[in-house]
């Protein structure tokens, strides 16, 4: 039997949840990363399992002692590196929900109320962002499901194209040594991961050029895809990417659809940061040309505010979908299912099990409403074009690529491919030893470069000039 009892947990978790809080409200305290080396952590603890139930206050000690230095603040106001992981209050009543009714969601039998709820969060993100009817439940093809994330995402993309572009048989002889695959340096290492995972090797995965602003040029595809048709491959796959990590460049997905509707080239654009911002009208541009895309992802779990893991993923091709997933044993059979009147979600994805993440998406929508998310991008957008004008006023500094929403890349003026990129290193690396922001390097043509990625749910504008001044008396 459990050690801790129903008046125990109802104590504990009163005290946990005040700890969250105080957390929450005094992370701005704390270092933004640790100063510790790899294998710190585990010194710390003991080497080997407790052999009797310890008490609660010695496991919250250690969380103090142990945990709660040596983390990287995602909440940090002053986290500016990556892309914002945003939790709120209300996504953390959700997830806490979800653990505590322990619902295993694989199939509509197993819970009814975790698919459905998923399907109509789902639909309502759909109307929220705007998004293509055809990604609708209730369309005649589409759909939507909760993933873990992009890169499971794009994974569950590639299957479903290689499923169409075999007409099946890729379930049967795994043969996918003629097809091809297209996307750019500039999008996320999960498409080349996702890509290897389903057999398609780096001999078959097409890097086509980017232009001046980092997007993919449509005529180097095209080119691309007539020279593997002529020798014999079949282009199967190529990912448009709306907001690329490195540079948040936006791939002309129109052009690219009308290449792939000539040559039957399944369409994934991955939105996973930027898609968030179609929540505030005047940024729906976001979404531009899909309506001709086979899927779609995007990430609550970043800028919204819902806590991770959290994406959503649409189609309009679920035949596909469920062709290169849906495997039935008898004991996952259902009546439900069989009939067509429900769904079972554990076909729309790589793993049997699944949590009933739709609720802190749920909470999130009816506690926190739309216009405090439509506040924090529009504020986050704000502070960085603001943040892009003083750049752009300081001669120390270039701005190397277009910065429509909330990240922008910087690097010290003249330090170009003639020298070395020394000074935007080293910059780099001063602001993060202060410890009261963190930012990341990327490359761009081969050049260093410095992301501001303002999207903190704590961050506020004091944060951006802080960076700022940090950033003018550190550059040499």
């Amino acid at each position: 039997m459990p050690h801790v009892t129903p008046d125990e947990f109802r104590e504990h978790g009163h005290a946990l949840i005040d700890r969250v809080a105080e957390y929450l409200e005094t992370v701005e305290d704390r270092p933004v990363v640790p100063e510790i080396e790899p294998g710190a952590v585990r010194a710390m603890l003991p080497e080997h399992p407790p052999t009797q139930p310890e008490s609660w206050d010695d496991v919250m000690a250690d969380v103090e002692r142990v945990v709660l230095p040596t983390i990287t603040h995602w909440q940090h106001p002053g986290w500016f590196a990556y892309f914002p992981a945003n939790t709120t209050y209300s996504s953390i009543l959700g997830e806490l929900l979800s653990a505590g009714l322990g619902v295993q969601g694989m199939s509509w039998i197993t819970s009814p109320a975790c698919t459905e709820i998923e399907t109509l969060m789902l639909d309502w993100m759909q109307e929220l962002l705007e998004l293509p009817e055809a990604f609708r439940s209730t369309s005649r093809w589409g759909g939507g499901v909760i993933q873990g994330s992009a890169s499971e995402a794009t994974l569950v993309a590639i299957l479903a194209a290689r499923w169409r572009a075999t007409g099946g048989d890729v379930n049967a002889d795994g043969d996918t040594s003629l097809l091809t695959a297209y996307t750019t340096s500039q999008a996320h290492s999960s498409v080349e991961k996702g890509l290897r995972i389903a057999g398609i090797g780096t001999d078959r995965i097409r890097v086509v050029e980017h232009d001046e602003t980092f997007a993919m040029r449509p005529a180097a595809f095209r080119d691309a895809v007539n020279a593997d048709t002529k020798a014999g491959f079949r282009p199967f796959f190529v990912c448009s990417t709306h907001g690329t990590t490195s540079s948040m460049a936006f791939d002309p997905t129109s052009a690219i659809a009308d290449i792939c509707r000539v040559n039957d080239i399944w369409l994934h654009v991955d939105g996973a940061m930027s898609g968030i911002a179609a929540l505030a009208p005047e940024h729906r541009w976001v979404n531009e040309g899909l309506e001709h895309a086979d899927s779609y992802c995007t990430n609550p779990h970043k800028w919204m505010g819902v806590n991770f893991d959290c994406t959503l993923y649409w189609t309009t091709d679920r035949a596909a979908l469920l062709g290169a997933l849906s495997i039935l044993p008898e004991y996952l059979r259902s009546a439900a299912a069989e009939s067509g009147a429900a769904i079972d979600y554990r076909d729309w994805q790589i793993p049997l099990g699944r949590r009933f993440r739709a609720l802190k998406l749920w909470f999130t929508i009816r506690l926190d409403g739309v216009a405090s998310v439509q506040d924090r991008i529009r504020r986050d957008i704000s502070l960085t074009q603001e943040l892009a004008e003083w750049v752009a006023g300081d001669e120390r500094f270039d701005i190397v690529a277009p910065h429509p929403l909330n990240l922008l890349c910087l690097r010290a003026a003249g330090d170009d491919l003639d020298e070395t990129n020394e000074r935007t290193d080293t910059l780099i690396d001063r602001i993060n030893s202060l410890g009261k922001a963190h930012v990341t390097r990327t490359v761009l043509g081969g050049r260093s470069v410095l992301r501001v990625s303002i999207g903190a749910r704590t961050t506020e504008r004091e944060h951006v000039i802080a960076l700022w001044a940090q950033l003018r008396g550190l550059i040499s």
